[in-house]
């Protein structure tokens, strides 16, 4: 993201997953993990939207994590139809998150998908570190993947616009959990030339006072 970005691996169950840390100015307040889309159409850690959630989250104090799910760029493996890829993020999670540690889990498109079945594996104890303190899910592959059921407080935010995700299948997603649905009137799923709005929704939505 930028010259300060840390670069790493760590041991994945299909190999090794490269790994992308961006750090606030300040004390850490908690870890941001970030999921990118689908691996197949392109997807990487570097995608803009996963990018400008880095941001984001670096912005209102957190340390952003962001990785390669498996076979793509310089993680080991073989794209696992999105069973193995929520193995993959639960695994860079469990490198990295300090016991007590506030959590948060966003993702972007396929990434979305991955973080509502992580979180929930997470709140259900099928996983270890504990439940994550809030979710963001951005232009979320709902009409294409198994995306869970997520806590009334996550964060969705969705183009009108999307040519690959409509939004009336989110809407369709959302509607059985009375879950709200931010909508960026005329944005596309990449959000092209809505990149700052998107940043700026998503540090809007924590409690005022709270971004560097």
């Amino acid at each position: 993201m930028n010259s300060a970005t840390q670069h790493g691996a760590v041991a994945g169950p299909a190999g090794a997953l490269a790994t992308a840390i961006d750090v606030p100015s300040g004390p850490s307040r908690g870890l941001a993990l970030i999921c990118h889309p689908h691996p197949l159409h392109g997807g990487t850690l570097d995608n803009k939207v996963v990018q400008t959630l880095a941001r984001a989250f670096v912005a209102l104090g957190y340390t952003s994590l962001r990785f390669n799910f498996r076979g793509v760029g310089g993680s080991e493996g073989a794209w696992d139809e999105g069973r193995g890829e929520v193995d993959d993020a639960l695994a860079v999670l469990h490198a990295h998150r300090i016991p007590g540690q506030a959590l948060v889990l966003a993702g972007f498109s396929f990434g979305a998908y991955v973080v509502s079945q992580a979180a929930a594996r997470l709140a259900d104890g099928r996983a270890s570190g504990g439940a994550a303190d809030r979710l963001v899910l951005v232009g979320t592959a709902a009409s294409r993947f198994d995306t869970a059921t997520v806590p009334a407080d996550t964060l969705v935010i969705h183009g009108e616009n999307d040519d690959v995700v409509p939004l009336s299948a989110v809407l369709d997603w959302a509607r059985p959990q009375a879950l709200p649905v931010v909508v960026v009137p005329g944005a596309g799923h990449f959000f092209h030339g809505q990149l700052p709005l998107l940043k700026t929704l998503v540090t809007r939505a924590w409690p005022a006072g709270t971004a560097t």
